[in-house]
């Protein structure tokens, strides 16, 4: 790496921080979304409930915060402007991974083969050991908080959220990992640690742990492919946009 405080150095940190700052406020909002939800306990009294704010609103707010920021700092300044030949591919691949997420929680695969149903809920889902139901409490339902709020968060998980992750797993980590220098990789270099080590980071960083690493396989390979870190995010954008109309249609509330 460039010496510290270098030319270099500062040039790379302020890359880094343009790569990241929008996911790490997304993720600070997952864990006050957390913590409003905390309840007194006998082992504790002095826990005190923190719902001053629905998740929806808290939704609402952290896409628009994020949106703003990745605007503002502006990471795909160190890319090439999105391929066209690439889009067709990239909806393609998001609907097929769309699909790969809820197709083992479908009525059709619990009819087919229930054992493989109740396996994958039960095993490929957290908290493991334990078959996924549908929440008592739905926050992102119309009847909880309202059709605003519902499309607000259709549409953050799948045109602000989804495009932040990308930039910041892809464009940033897959490389960072290797040297903080990361601009200095070509973003078409394969290395096979930095590849395991993000899909399976990113697999983990949902509910769905074993389509997650699959799915982060499936879209690092996309990124090395194409060398096109927009066509990623459309991929993504696709299957997030697709499978928060399936949650809103089926009721799957689950998948929120």
């Amino acid at each position: 790496p460039a010496p510290k405080n270098s030319a270099k150095a500062k040039k790379m940190n302020r890359a880094t921080a343009r790569h990241i700052v929008p996911f790490i406020i997304w993720v600070g909002v997952l864990v006050i979304a957390h913590l409003m939800h905390l309840t007194p306990s006998s082992a504790s009294e002095t826990i005190k409930s923190l719902d001053i704010i629905s998740d929806a609103t808290l939704y609402l707010f952290s896409s628009a915060i994020c949106a703003i920021l990745f605007i503002i700092l502006r990471p795909w300044r160190y890319y090439e402007p999105i391929k066209s030949k690439n889009i067709l591919p990239a909806v393609g691949l998001g609907v097929f991974v769309f699909f790969l997420w809820v197709v083992f929680e479908t009525a059709f695969i619990n009819n087919l083969s229930p054992a493989l149903a109740d396996f994958y809920e039960k095993w490929c889902v957290m908290p493991f050991g334990e078959k996924r139901s549908i929440p008592e409490i739905l926050p992102y339902s119309p009847a909880t908080c309202g059709w605003p709020l519902t499309i607000a968060k259709l549409l953050g998980s799948a045109f602000v959220i989804s495009i932040i992750e990308e930039f910041f797993w892809r464009g940033w980590l897959l490389r960072f990992i290797r040297t903080p220098d990361f601009l200095d990789i070509d973003i078409g270099e394969f290395h096979l640690p930095a590849f395991i080590g993000v899909a399976l980071i990113f697999g983990f960083e949902h509910s769905e742990w074993a389509v997650g690493v699959i799915t982060g396989l499936i879209w690092g390979i996309f990124f090395i492919k194409t060398r096109d870190v927009w066509s990623t995010a459309i991929s993504h954008v696709t299957t997030n946009l697709l499978l928060g109309i399936y949650v809103i249609a089926t009721g799957s509330w689950q998948f929120w």
